[in-house]
């Protein structure tokens, strides 16, 4: 990369992403969840003292293995649990409680589960409130939030098609529940006062399908089920948050200590969440190019102006990591292991997924994870990201062996970094 005379770019952010996941490893064994959380803590403190920026914790809610048994279960094949992290803000005082200088997220909390978005946002503002209490507090929780990737996990919480029009405008609806909640999310958070009466109301039009026939169908179901005389243009939804006026406590919590993430790639839903907070955006590892390159654009102008103007490094980019810089191993033998890893790693996850995800994601998440020696994952990553990106490195995907991953964490900082800033410098 050639830069202007005199002119430097600063080192590339690691962050790095524990997934608290429960699942069987390559031999087979599920570890127990004491285990589990021994894991992530070794983790988390070997992460603090490498460097990493934050620590982002996948959040999960209810038992994947027994959602195996619904009447419409969302991943019918995953094996064990998808994550053990079920209450963010308390395992995220904890984290902090046992590290000095790493900043923790999450990644994300689904606003629409354990309670909505009233209760969710009270829980932040208590967390924010006991972890500010030290003046001296300087790092940041990172609140990634969302409307949940697996629909099992807010059924309890009566989200759920309500009559026949929401069921044929379901997949459609579930994203403008999203953007309902995330207001009440936000504007309890900012401080407001808040009733139903002036929030996000939500209307259907030909806009928020992807077909004239997906279209169609809620059309006819809103004329069979209102008794219409033609088919509609507009299909007003009934708000599913109704209340009066509420203000959370506490309320003088530290907001300077609150970053906030949209884990949506939704344009409108970006656009509208930034009408009330700066609100950042998650970036997945099977997102393609051109959709991040177009966020960043669209957040250049979007981004709520008290977040000062949008950096790159705003957008968050995970990326599985594959490395294998184990000792006793020659450079080759290291990359033809990585692979090996990869290749039994991703396998699993994609046949735990198999009818919950495009095919054609499965294959962009393989070509965008970082695989095989040092040099390797190095000279991937000067390709393939900006020197002003972000990225959140996934190492303990389906690898319950933490000592392991700990190696492949200090050797990701201590020879991929200094690797990379120095190619990029260049």
């Amino acid at each position: 990369m050639c830069l202007p005379l005199g002119w430097t770019v600063p080192p590339m952010d690691h962050d790095i992403f524990f997934s608290i996941s429960q699942t069987p490893d390559a031999a087979g064994r599920v570890p127990a969840e004491d285990e589990m959380f021994a894991n992530y803590f070794q983790q988390l403190e070997c992460a603090d003292k490498l460097g990493f920026g934050v620590g982002w914790i996948a959040q999960a809610h209810l038992s994947t293995d027994t959602q195996k048994s619904n009447s419409r279960p969302v991943v019918p094949h995953w094996q064990g649990e998808v994550g053990l992290c079920t209450d963010f803000p308390q395992l995220a005082m904890e984290s902090f409680r046992r590290t000095s200088s790493i900043e923790i997220g999450s990644a994300v909390m689904a606003i629409l589960a354990a309670g909505g978005p009233i209760a969710q946002a009270e829980r932040i503002a208590n967390t924010l409130h006991l972890h500010g209490m030290n003046q001296d507090e300087h790092r940041k929780l990172h609140v990634g939030f969302s409307a949940g990737r697996f629909e099992f996990m807010a059924r309890p919480y009566g989200i759920v098609p309500r009559n026949a029009v929401e069921e044929a405008a379901w997949p459609a609806l579930r994203g403008q529940i999203f953007m309902e909640a995330g207001e009440i999310f936000l504007r309890l958070l900012r401080g407001d006062v808040v009733n139903s009466e002036s929030t996000y109301a939500t209307v259907l039009t030909r806009a928020n399908f992807r077909s004239d026939d997906d279209w169609q169908r809620v059309q006819e179901a809103a004329f069979e089920f209102e008794g219409l005389d033609a088919l509609p243009d507009e299909v007003p939804i009934p708000k599913r948050y109704v209340f009066e006026d509420l203000k959370i406590v506490p309320n003088t919590f530290r907001r300077d200590l609150l970053e906030l993430v949209a884990g949506t790639h939704d344009p409108r839903a970006q656009t509208f969440l930034n009408s009330f907070l700066p609100v950042k955006v998650f970036n997945l590892s099977i997102t393609k190019p051109e959709v991040i390159e177009s966020t960043h654009e669209r957040m250049s102008t979007v981004f709520h102006q008290d977040g000062g103007e949008w950096q790159r490094r705003d957008m968050p980019r995970t990326s599985f990591v594959f490395l294998n810089a184990e000792p006793g191993l020659t450079s080759e033998e290291q990359s033809e292991a990585a692979n090996r890893e990869a290749k039994a790693a991703l396998g699993a996850y994609w046949k735990a997924l198999e009818g919950t995800i495009d095919p054609s994601k499965v294959s962009n998440a393989a070509n965008n994870a970082l695989i095989g020696n040092a040099q390797e994952v190095a000279q991937q990553i000067t390709e393939r990201f900006h020197p002003e990106d972000r990225i959140m490195a996934w190492f303990d995907f389906f690898n319950h062996d933490s000592d392991r991953v700990c190696r492949d964490m200090t050797a990701y900082m201590e020879q991929v970094v200094p690797l990379v800033d120095a190619s990029m410098a260049n």
